[in-house]
């Protein structure tokens, strides 16, 4: 009776093994997952979090639809748009893999750099048109502003649009060649304050501005010397047989016209790579002080340290910001000298 017991226990005792047993697997099997997918989230989480991360660090220099503001002025700030767009217009290249990946698509989204951009545009506006009224009252300039806006006018007139395009033509061109400058100053000024962004570390930016150069050299060119003659004279003048001139000179050409739009192409670069090199070394400093917010003791060396190699590269920005505009100005200058006065 005592094996019969046992025998019907163990049989009604069987399924419920069983089913006690899949459940012990079932339970495995997602406690094995559950771990599969946290230690993939703490992988993504860590990476996202890397200071160091490529990624994470252009993050910090690249136009974006927001700004990241501390969180007693409001944290992450996103700027409000038109309308939603889903699907970029169209999707830009130069042709150059690395750089194309850097291209952002045309989505026509309203971006903090277009933001400073209208930023930079009002301060013009407010302060040379402040500027024009107190001249026309007064001869003499009064007042620091005054006298620093009219020294940085008189600046870029005598010592940059006369100069590289000639006395004569010189005032023809004196106020776009002032709108770039300042326009270009006023941006990379913004870029220093913080939380903000400089907009001409943005390739949409300076190939604008290098575009607008281009097209002021060549209607300029066209205006002086006639639409056929200004592209005739892009091949200087050569006493050649005819037939070795009917071969050099298509080839000269077709370099001149390459030539004079690699010139425009480079001059929105320049001002590219200094500005978005100058922010990522700030970056990259400042990112030092996160790094070392784990390392206990180690944090209040490198966090002194690390502010004061950002405020002396600031300084170091302060002066780049007024040398890239005096460079952009003036090789603007040259490529439309060298237009109205071809070799």
């Amino acid at each position: 009776m005592a094996d019969d017991g046992q025998a019907k226990a163990e049989q009604a005792g069987a399924p419920g093994g069983e089913e006690s047993h899949a459940a012990d697997e079932h339970a495995h099997a997602a406690e094995h997952e559950h771990e599969h997918a946290s230690h993939e989230h703490a992988d993504a989480h860590g990476h996202a979090h890397d200071p160091f991360d490529k990624n994470h660090l252009i993050e910090h220099v690249k136009d974006a639809t927001y700004f990241d503001l501390p969180r007693m002025l409001g944290g992450h700030w996103e700027i409000p748009q038109i309308r939603d767009i889903e699907e970029p217009i169209a999707t830009i290249g130069v042709g150059f893999k690395p750089l194309d990946d850097r291209i952002e698509p045309l989505d026509a989204k309203i971006t903090k750099f277009m933001v400073l951009e209208v930023v930079a545009a009002v301060i013009m506006i407010v302060f040379f048109t402040a500027l024009a009224q107190r001249l026309k009252k007064s001869t003499a300039p009064k007042g620091r502003l005054t006298n620093l806006l009219e020294s940085m006018v008189v600046f870029i007139r005598d010592e940059v649009a006369r100069p590289a395009i000639g006395h004569h033509d010189a005032e023809k061109f004196l106020p776009f060649l002032l709108t770039i400058f300042f326009f270009v100053l006023t941006c990379n000024l913004l870029g220093l304050l913080p939380w903000a962004g400089s907009a001409t570390g943005a390739l949409a930016t300076t190939g604008a501005l290098a575009f607008a150069t281009f097209c002021t050299v060549t209607f300029a060119g066209m205006a002086k010397l006639g639409p056929v003659k200004f592209w005739l004279a892009q091949v200087p003048h050569m006493d050649l047989p005819k037939p070795i001139g009917f071969l050099l000179k298509p080839m000269i050409f077709f370099i001149e016209i390459m030539g004079l739009l690699i010139k425009h192409f480079i001059l929105a670069m320049r001002l590219l790579a200094n500005m978005m090199a100058g922010h990522l070394v700030l970056v990259v400093i400042l990112t030092f002080i996160v790094a070392a917010s784990s390392a206990g003791a180690v944090w209040y060396a490198v966090t002194p340290a690390s502010v004061l190699g950002v405020v002396a590269l600031s300084l170091l920005e302060l002066f780049v910001a007024f040398l890239q505009a005096y460079i952009f100005a003036f090789l603007s200058a040259l490529f439309i000298g060298m237009a109205v006065h071809p070799h």
